[in-house]
């Protein structure tokens, strides 16, 4: 049997070290767009690759997937799963080792301009044929890593949708000049994302604030909906409303204030001024200003900067990682419309999607 894969990410790779591990006989190709394998891997999780999460739907599953590779995991407090090398260079050294041993071969520099029914798959680098085809090119997130949105086009021909796009996972830019002054500051609150009024998503953990505005774990996880919103030919009015203490009421926080005189005992120099600045010195404005601190919001990073991509082709155009459309082709990972929040989620699903279509593949071959 011939599989051709597309895309040497983290579930095209999965999916040919699964294949092989299923069916060593197999000849199973992996083309790869940019030079070398792996690259948005070891941008993962800050160089160490956030692999998966032990609250992930699919843990157990990578967590085994990994250690019939070798590799061991550590967790840290919060349930992020990296590998205990702390090493995201490990992950890909292990992968394409394991890759190297089983017999997959991957073509780097290799650019795929589309993809017939019969599954024959034309490249710049010549003309492959296929029993089957997984698709795994990632969405339009970091393009310079690899994914430059071509497998939806590809897909599209063959008579899929894909839903609207936009960034996920990102940065938020605002018009504020208050970020601008304290760029640098981290802050552990409560974030609340606004649009025309109407809250439409909250998280609670770290916002740094920024030249441009707002970074940190709280922000990335309530992105998507501020990309969405940017993404229409209407935008909605966007506020970021932020509580700076959330364990204190605006009451408790005028009465710290009319006892010290400032915040600098809680929030810190940095943010205390501002607020006081703001605030012009008036303690009930300032405790407005911390239960209830408004920033404008004019855009995300965009695509370069997300971590992943909103939107995709829908969950409803395939069963079990098949295309309901194409017999024998396969999508896997960040191309699907599935988004999860940050701390190894997404990772989990590409490495689930993966080893799932290899499983299927493996299934179908064995019933004919």
């Amino acid at each position: 049997m011939n599989i051709v894969i597309i895309g040497a990410g983290a579930s095209g790779l999965a999916c040919a070290i699964r294949l092989k591990q299923n069916m060593p006989a197999a000849e199973v190709t992996v083309l790869e767009r940019l030079e070398a394998p792996a690259r948005k891997i070891l941008a993962t999780g800050n160089g160490r690759c956030n692999i998966t999460n032990a609250e992930a739907e699919n843990y157990k599953e990578v967590e085994a997937f990994f250690d019939s590779l070798g590799l061991m995991l550590r967790l840290d407090e919060s349930g992020r799963a990296y590998p205990y090398s702390g090493k995201a260079q490990t992950v890909v050294d292990v992968l394409l080792s394991a890759c190297a041993k089983l017999g997959v071969e991957i073509i780097t520099e290799c650019t795929v301009q589309s993809v017939d029914e019969d599954l024959t798959v034309c490249t710049d680098s010549g003309i492959f044929t296929a029993d089957a085809v997984v698709c795994a090119t990632g969405g339009k997130a970091q393009s310079s890593l690899g994914s430059d949105g071509s497998g939806y086009a590809l897909l599209t021909a063959l008579g899929h949708s894909v839903t609207a796009l936009s960034p996920s996972l990102v940065q938020l830019k605002s018009s504020s000049k208050y970020p601008r002054k304290i760029s640098g500051t981290r802050a552990k609150c409560r974030i609340a994302l606004e649009l025309d009024g109407q809250i439409e998503a909250e998280e609670f953990g770290e916002i740094l604030f920024t030249d441009y505005g707002l970074s940190g774990i709280a922000v990335m996880n309530l992105s998507e909906k501020a990309g969405q919103n940017f993404a229409t030919d209407e935008p909605k009015k966007c506020v970021a409303v932020l509580d700076l203490i959330p364990e204190m009421s605006e009451e408790e926080i005028r009465n710290h204030l009319e006892r010290f005189g400032n915040l600098t005992g809680i929030l810190g120099t940095a943010l205390n001024d501002i607020i006081m600045k703001q605030a012009e010195g008036n303690f009930e404005r300032a405790a407005k200003y911390t239960k209830s601190w408004r920033l404008i919001i004019t855009g995300t990073k965009g695509f370069d900067f997300a971590q992943i991509t909103c939107g995709g082709i829908p969950t409803s155009e395939v069963d079990g990682f098949e295309s309901c459309k194409v017999n024998n082709l396969y999508i896997t990972g960040e191309l699907l419309d599935r988004q999860f929040e940050c701390g190894g989620f997404n990772l989990d699903f590409a490495w689930h999607s993966g080893i799932a279509a290899a499983d299927r593949i493996t299934e179908k071959n064995r019933d004919n």
